[in-house]
Parts: structure tokens; sequence; C-alpha cells
């Protein structure tokens, strides 16, 4: 029978064998104690299994405070388990609960990350996972051989539909590939939803009228079921090609309710991020976080950025590019770069990643350039254009003005 093996990180004051063990039996046929019913039999085919232990370093305080536990020493090890998929067959919300419950609150463990996750290939049959990724991105925005460039409105609530409209004509007509609301905005009292899409697709569209290019905006289509199915179908009828989803707000049933209409891109914002995985031994990594929303069939997900504003590090960052960009179940999801980002570090990005498979979000660093947004969006392009050739930052300011003044501007921030 197939199974499903999740990794996690973890730390004890107790015996590592022992203490994984309980890890297994609370999160599958077990409890505190035995029971009736539990027998060998059962257990044989329900039971998780803990199929390796890696052993790390140690630690004289406790990641986590734990009232239960004596003072120790605290042993950090990897860990794998592995469930049947008999026990939640292809039910996310069950699996997750198994992956991610009640494991938190045991008292044999001082700190406890999900690291990754592996499915087996039949998960591939089960869920159609993304519908467009990165590719289909690509498609609809008819960008190839480099980043798509996009860029947040802001302020991120409090403008009207016609303000909002008459930016993102200038942001058109400036060349920008991507636009999103900003995940503030669902509809507030000043613009209601359905509104807003009317304003700015009509802008979209008779710019896709006149030149060809069709910009992809990602309207926030967040909210209670029924109404988010409303949102979503709005979207599509007045000709919009993507839409936004807040994952950890609106949780993995009602996205992937969402994300099998199948018509628009779906924009994956992972706000809350840091309540998940801010603590070295809490919660989730990314690597395992982001397979569950492409089962879920999000296209483009958030991967913060580099030399970002956040706590998040390079390094991290980078495993998260490179978690999106391996291969999964034969579907792809387009990295969201984002989160303080302008020209400037587009160099540093290529030479980490190498890839220009990446959606690259800028907020201030277009809407706040000295030019303007045109400038904003052309500086971003002039950016990684150079970055993909090998130039440094003072080279690509030395070939372009307009560069050059993000440069001046945000260099010293």
């Amino acid at each position: 029978m197939e199974r499903i093996t999740a990794t996690y990180y973890i730390e004890t004051p107790l015996d590592i064998e022992k203490a994984a063990q309980v890890l297994a039996g609370e999160q599958s046929s077990g409890t505190f104690i035995a029971v009736p019913g539990e027998t060998e039999e059962l257990k044989q085919r329900f039971a998780a299994r803990v199929e390796s232990i890696e052993r790390l370093d140690s630690a004289s305080e406790p990641s986590i405070p734990s009232v239960k536990l004596k003072p120790g020493t605290y042993q950090r090890a990897l860990v794998k388990v592995s469930w049947s998929i008999e026990n939640f067959g292809y039910n996310l919300p069950v699996l997750v609960s198994t992956l991610q419950g009640n494991l938190y609150e045991l008292t044999q463990f001082t700190g406890l990350k999900l690291m990754d996750i592996e499915f087996p290939s039949s998960f591939a049959d089960a869920y159609k996972g993304p519908r467009f990724g990165i590719e289909g991105c690509r498609k609809l925005t008819n960008v190839y051989n480099r980043p798509l460039i996009g860029t947040i409105i802001k302020p991120s609530i409090g403008m009207s539909p016609e303000q909002t409209a008459a930016l993102v004509k200038t942001l058109a007509e400036a060349g920008i590939d991507f636009i999103k609301d900003d995940e503030l905005l669902g509809s507030s009292a000043n613009s209601p939803f359905a509104n807003r899409v009317d304003a700015i697709m009509d802008v979209i569209n008779a710019q896709a009228d006149k030149t060809g290019k069709k910009v992809m905006y990602a309207f926030n289509i967040s909210d209670e079921m029924d109404q988010m199915q409303r949102n979503y179908e709005k979207v599509v009828n007045a000709g919009g090609t993507s839409a936004m989803i807040s994952l950890n707000s609106v949780g993995l049933a009602g996205v992937k309710k969402i994300c099998d209409n199948g018509q628009l891109a779906i924009h994956g914002h992972r706000n809350g991020w840091g309540m998940l995985n801010r603590h070295p031994l809490l919660g989730i990594e990314f690597p395992a976080y982001q397979k569950i929303w492409r089962l879920s069939g999000v296209d483009q997900i958030h991967v913060n950025g580099i030399q970002n504003k956040f706590w998040e590090s390079d390094d991290s960052v980078v495993t998260s590019i490179e978690a999106c960009l391996k291969p999964f179940l034969g579907g792809s999801v387009l990295p969201v770069v984002s989160s303080g980002q302008w020209g400037g570090q587009a160099p540093e990005t290529y030479r980490r990643t190498k890839t220009v498979d990446l959606l690259y979000m800028a907020g201030g660093g277009i809407m706040a350039h000295p030019d303007g947004p045109t400038g904003g969006v052309l500086a971003l392009q002039q950016a990684w254009q150079g970055a993909v050739e090998g130039l440094s930052v003072e080279q690509i300011a030395a070939k372009h003005a307009e560069f050059n003044n993000s440069v001046k501007l945000f260099g010293k921030k």
C-alpha cells in the first residue's frame, strides 16, 4: 500500500526513539494508553511508522518552554515518519490534520517543525494541480525569457475604483506585466469589488485591444465561500485572467474549490507566513508548505525576496524558489518574489537562483520611482536584463538612466 512520508525537525529532552514513536502513535492509531480494539492487525495496517532518525546537535535550553519537562539536554534530530494512504485517502484537510495536528502539543517535544512531505505518484491522478503554472502564466502575459514584472496597488486601501483604474492605465502603458490588489483590499466601503473589477478591466481590455498585450491583474477574491465564487465569476465575465487568494485565511478546501474552476490563474498570497514559519523549531518549512498548495491548484505563490524588508534570510528565500521550481507530480508553480524589492536585488537574485522563471514584484520600487511608475517599470526591466548578462548594479546603472535613478533613491534605503 502506498505511503506518505513526512520529515520533521524535532527537539526533545527525552529518548529520541521513544519521542518519535509517541509522535507516530498520536498521529495515527494510538493515544497515551493502550485501548481495546487497537489490535496488532489494526496497527500493522493503520499505524504510522518511524522510518529513520538522524541525530543532530543538542542544546542546554529548550527552544519552546514546557512546564511539564524537567531541565536536561535537549537533543535535536531529523525524523521521518510514514502513513499508509489508507488513513486519509486523497483528503487534503485530513492529511494536514495528520501531518500537522496535535503533534505540536505533545509534551515530549520542545521543538517540532514539518520540513518536507513525500507524496506517492497516485496523487497526480487525484489532484489536477496548477492549471496554468509557469508556462500558462507566461502564455497569458506573453512574457518569455525574463521574469514577469509586477506591482501591487499602493496605497493598499483607500483608493476609489476610478483612481485605481487610472493608476492601472499608467502602469499598463508603461509595459507592466502583472498587477495585484493588496491583500488588505477586498470589497471596501469606497471600493466595492464589482465596481473595481469593471473600472480596471475596462482599462486593461482597452489597452489589450490597442497593443495586443493583456496585463494580468490579480483581483483579491478572498471572502466567504459563496461570495468568493461570485467574485471569481465576476472576474471571468469581465475578461480577467487572474485572481488572488489569501491562502492561510481561506484554507485548503476553499482554495481548492476555487482552483477547480480552472478559468483563472490563481495568485496564492501567503500572508501570515511568519506565524507558521518564523520560529526555527516550530511550524512548517516552505518546501512542505508549497506542495500542499500546489496540490490545491495554486499557480503562483509568494516566496519573499533577496534582501527583503522582513525577517527571512536570503538562504531561506533561495530554498523557497528552488522548491517551487522542482518538478512535483507533473505541475509547476510560479515563484512570486516580493517584499521591499527594486531592481537592485535582481543581480544577486539571478546569481543565487540562475532562473528567470519568476514573478518579480515591486510595490514602492515601481510606484515611488523618481520618474514615476513608467520609470519604475523600465528600471526593473533594465535591472533584469543586466542581471542575466552578469552585470553588477553599478554597471547596469552606468548603462541606463532609469535604473541609475533607482539606485540614487532606493540604494540609500
